[in-house]
């Protein structure tokens, strides 16, 4: 088979199943070993963590290529389209370089089903294996690349690292990698490799000892925020500063803070050429997509892919003090994956809140009837999402907020429904 453009790639790739009977890396090596294991011919970082992989991603990525790499960054999901889960120097992979990527694991797919006929691919492994052979035929100095779930049994856990890096650990994907916080923390710990540094994020303390112990097993040297190096806010700016040098950022929340702490102190450990003011230079100029996304100003929209109690609850800190600043109120448009903790999630709302739940023509996003009980008595439901968004819009003030949130992929569709700018 041989793809000719980017709509048959993604349609095959989401034919495929998205699990294997058994949860191990050796069909994703069996592949790469066939291609030539390009894992191998790029440096790479290694990101994992309940929240702030994605954000923690983009600026290290931005920071790397400010310091003059070719900078392959692999992240998920995507926000205004499939190639940019795949980016080299910022730019999305093109059309054409995706169409020869795929075609190109393809070739070795078919291969080794021959030879094997049990031998089967899931989604993630084809599109791993896509971005190391694209990483690899560009040469890549450096290539970031973003845990899909957990860690040690993440199909992207086929390298060696420079630096490793966890960013928080909380409750999502329980029943994958779960279900305590504890086991959460094991599966996370296995992207630490011999002898290779690990950056620890915001992590809670109960869980501190398992990824130190983890640690000190594989020799691999601990750096950790709040302890090796801090972040906080200081007359409207975040400051950064370990034991040599403080550096200074344009103000974000502070859960973004820690994000942009933990990828500066990795980038650190690379001993790569950039000097404080390139630092925060990077820092600031860079776009998450999807993430603190503001629409617009008058009234206030903005969009959030939160997914889970540690994020929603990151968020609506946020939301909740710039509404009070504001004396306005806070209107939502809510949807969320049915596997998630919803009636946590929907707890962390304040009363006052005007949420309206919503969803999209995509299997595992809840349906009306797929919210708690207590959750569809509570709030409205519209099961248009674009027909809500202009509801709210028309019950607002100039001074209010609207938050669009609970899935990245409600922030997709009312962005590309929106346009990049355009929120009228």
């Amino acid at each position: 088979m041989k793809f000719t453009n980017t709509e048959e790639v993604i349609h095959y790739l989401y034919s495929l199943p998205h699990v294997h009977p058994k949860n191990d890396l050796s069909f994703i090596k069996k592949l790469l070993q066939q291609l030539g294991n390009p894992q191998d011919q790029v440096k790479t970082i290694h990101i994992t963590g309940t929240n702030g992989k994605g954000s923690t991603s983009y600026y290290l990525a931005n920071l790397v290529k400010k310091a003059g790499q070719r900078t392959g960054l692999f992240v998920s999901p995507y926000v205004y389209r499939f190639n940019e889960r795949i980016q080299l120097n910022n730019q999305d992979i093109s059309d054409e370089d995706l169409v020869n990527v795929a075609n190109t694991v393809q070739a070795a797919y078919e291969k080794l089903k021959q030879e094997d006929e049990q031998f089967s691919l899931v989604t993630f492994e084809y599109e791993v294996a896509m971005a190391f052979v694209y990483f690899e035929q560009k040469q890549c100095d450096y290539a970031v690349i973003e845990v899909g779930i957990g860690g040690e049994h993440d199909k992207t856990n086929v390298i060696i690292p420079e630096v490793s890096i966890i960013t928080t650990i909380g409750l999502d994907h329980e029943k994958i990698i779960g279900p305590t916080i504890q086991d959460i923390a094991q599966e996370k710990s296995g992207i630490i490799k011999q002898n290779r540094p690990v950056v620890l994020g915001n992590v809670p303390d109960s869980v501190l000892s398992i990824l130190v112990k983890k640690a000190d097993k594989m020799h691999a040297p601990l750096l950790q925020l709040k302890h090796d190096f801090t972040i906080e806010t200081q007359n409207g700016r975040l400051k950064y500063s370990d034991a040599k040098r403080s550096l200074s950022f344009a103000y974000r929340p502070q859960v973004e803070g820690y994000d942009i702490a933990v990828a500066v102190k990795a980038f650190l450990l690379l001993k790569l050429n950039l000097n404080d003011q390139e630092i925060e230079d990077a820092i600031n100029q860079t776009q998450i997509p999807g993430r603190y996304h503001i629409l617009q100003k008058e009234p206030l929209i903005i969009l959030d892919g939160a997914h889970n109690i540690q994020a929603m609850s990151n968020l609506l800190e946020v939301v909740h003090a710039e509404a009070k600043k504001r004396h306005s109120h806070v209107y939502a448009l809510v949807t969320m994956m049915k596997d998630k903790d919803l009636e946590q999630v929907f707890s962390l709302f304040n009363k006052d809140d005007q949420v309206l739940l919503t969803t999209l023509d995509y299997p595992r996003v809840a349906k009306e009837n797929d919210f708690p009980i207590d959750i569809q008595r509570r709030y409205s439901y519209e099961g248009d999402y674009r027909q809500g968004f202009t509801k709210l819009k028309e019950k607002m003030d100039a001074s209010d907020i609207l938050l669009v949130t609970g899935s990245f992929y409600l922030v997709s569709a009312i962005l590309n429904w929106k346009g990049k700018g355009n929120a009228g």
